[in-house]
């Protein structure tokens, strides 16, 4: 696999603002959607959005989030393809858990953790509903790329502290929402999208169609306070390491270069 195509910045739900349908958020309509396209179109290879990256030019690597995980239960929000449970496999983790919406993309997840000789107990279930995972049990809880698909952050805030135990760690990273909002047009960053405008919409891809909503950094920030966690650490400038490394010098690194793409939250549930 070259290289553009693991580090491609056009990664799904970071994309700068484009072509998109303001639609009624409809939960049962939504899940509808994005299964079926995670079932039909998802990408086998998630490039960027995959432990140790956290997205485009974040790394988990520099970061240290996580720390030592040996001996730890750990459960992932959106797990997709399997590769950044394999990550915390090898780095000794107890037990590996996981939820996604997609039969399609646990069947994958499963299949490589196999050839890696790793296991994990998957649930196939909406971020979002009772699922049948436990309470107080794990001791972290992580998603890349994954929470912001959901309909409801509060509720899936509130569930995620309840896996967690006292004192457990929850993190996660998103596409930072200003990167959503201002795209690169004729050697400047333009403003094409209102940072405050958190409505649900539509847009194609790869000749899926999927459902999502915008939202500002306070809605994170405050979603979390309300279901009992504080925020310990929280990431948001890309690694000129990581760019140079890469030898990127598109157009999208060097708007990376001047504002947020990506952002990571680190909590801890009280």
């Amino acid at each position: 696999m070259d290289k553009n195509s693991v580090h491609k910045p056009n990664v799904i739900g970071a994309g700068e603002a484009g072509h998109a349908i303001p639609v009624d958020l409809d939960k049962n309509s939504v899940y509808e959607t994005n299964s079926f396209y995670w079932d039909t179109q998802g990408n086998d290879f998630l490039g960027a959005i995959v432990l140790p990256l956290y997205g485009q030019y974040v790394s988990e690597e520099k970061c240290r989030l996580f720390g030592d995980v040996s001996g730890k239960k750990m459960l992932e929000i959106g797990c997709g393809n399997g590769q950044s449970l394999q990550y915390q496999g090898e780095r000794h983790a107890s037990e590996l858990w996981a939820v996604d919406i997609s039969e399609m993309q646990i069947e994958k997840a499963s299949r490589h953790l196999k050839t890696c000789g790793l296991s994990a107990k998957f649930i196939c279930s909406p971020m979002e509903e009772e699922c049948g995972i436990p309470a107080d049990y794990f001791d972290f809880v992580y998603s890349i790329y994954a929470i912001g698909w959901t309909t409801d952050l509060e509720g899936t805030f509130g569930r995620i502290a309840s896996y967690l135990k006292k004192d457990g760690v929850f993190i996660f990273s998103w596409s930072h929402p200003i990167h959503k909002c201002v795209a690169a047009e004729n050697d400047s960053l333009v403003f094409k999208k209102n940072y405050f405008d958190e409505c649900c919409y539509s847009f194609s891809l790869d000749k899926g169609e999927l459902t999502l909503s915008d939202r500002k950094l306070s809605t994170y920030v405050n979603a979390l306070a309300k279901a009992g966690f504080v925020i310990e650490e929280m990431i948001e400038e890309s690694d000129e390491e990581i760019i140079q490394s890469w030898g990127d010098n598109s157009d999208f690194a060097s708007k990376a270069r001047m504002l947020p793409v990506t952002f990571v939250i680190k909590a801890r549930k009280l």
